[in-house]
């Protein structure tokens, strides 16, 4: 079997605060004088969302956001990506500052390391379903559209339940206007017809998770024939509940059926779920070959949202890969 750190790779579906490793949250902690917040253990999405924000609490100066920023891509360099496109929302710092003020210091801080890194880098800004309203929304969706290159999607997050796309419809509009994507998450703790409903009014072309889409019916014959992606994060899936186990998770049969999908770490801190380590978990708990895994990074690849000669580059890199021997 090829080495999988060696294998080129994207991770499409990231946030960004939880990407932090634990060793980093024990020393922003320390330094802030905070107790360590639990990161295991939850039973429910209400439960690590509060987890989540408490270990945003720790990211309080630039400094912090520099030494996170240095962890992040050194971890995703190790291990083999080339690509992070990561999404963040700034309303968890407003008691700090402006959302505005909070984006300058993670865009310094994660371009610099990216850079560092030798890894390309493409944000989401992030709309929270939750605790955005429409007019909130269109407000992230301009700041989206002049902030830079490197911000390349308009995401929306946070508890599907009771949450529909449609009143974010008129934010994505103005979004995909501007040339940015639409990548919403739909389809992981509400029905999948959240995800045909945020390709219908939200212009989606990559969906985060997505899993519950077999659940409607003709919707695995549409994301294939539209091409539409899946950022799957089947340890996530597992410890929210989402599946009951990898052996039930759908992400085999839908690779299958020919939808395209990538495997991501969601939240590594809360869930333990790295990069790398869901390719891992591709081969041990799924029984992937090596060119199953290398597909998967190829449609990683070629749906980011870099530029098409980085494309080219990884692609070329990943074709090495696959003629090593094994």
């Amino acid at each position: 079997m090829r080495e999988l750190s060696a294998l080129p790779k994207a991770h499409l579906h990231l946030h960004l605060e939880a990407a932090m490793s634990p060793t980093t949250l024990q020393t922003l902690s320390e330094k802030h004088d905070r107790e360590v917040p639990t990161t295991r253990g939850y039973g429910s999405f209400a439960a690590f969302s509060d987890l989540y924000v408490a270990s945003t609490d720790v990211l309080r100066e630039p400094a912090d956001w520099e030494y996170f920023a240095d962890q992040v891509f050194a971890d995703h360099q190790r291990e083999g990506a080339v690509r992070v496109e990561c999404a963040f929302w700034a309303g968890n710092y407003r008691h700090l500052r402006r959302d505005e003020e909070t984006w300058e210091i993670v865009f310094a801080a994660c371009r610099s390391a990216a850079k560092r890194y030798g890894i390309s880098l493409g944000f989401v800004v992030a709309v929270d379903r939750v605790k955005d309203t429409p007019e909130s929304a269109m407000v992230l969706a301009k700041f989206a559209a002049q902030a830079g290159d490197d911000v390349v999607g308009l995401g929306l997050h946070n508890d599907e339940v009771g949450h529909p796309p449609a009143p974010f419809a008129e934010a994505f509009a103005y979004a995909r206007a501007a040339g940015l994507a639409a990548v919403p998450h739909a389809g992981e703790l509400e029905s999948g017809q959240f995800v045909a409903d945020s390709i219908d009014q939200l212009g989606a072309t990559r969906i985060g998770h997505g899993v519950r889409s077999p659940e409607v019916d003709g919707l695995l014959d549409r994301l294939v024939n539209e091409g539409i992606h899946l950022e799957v994060c089947p340890t996530s899936n597992l410890m929210l509940g989402v599946v009951p186990s990898y052996a039930e998770h759908p992400l085999p049969s839908l690779l299958e059926f020919g939808v395209r999908c990538s495997v991501n770490g969601d939240d590594p801190l809360l869930f333990g779920s790295t990069l790398l380590g869901e390719y891992e978990v591709c081969r041990s708990e799924f029984g992937f070959s090596d060119s199953q895994l290398a597909q998967i990074a190829r449609y990683s690849i070629e749906d980011s949202l870099a530029s098409q000669q980085e494309k080219k580059l990884w692609l070329e890199q990943l074709t090495n890969w696959e003629d090593q021997p094994a």
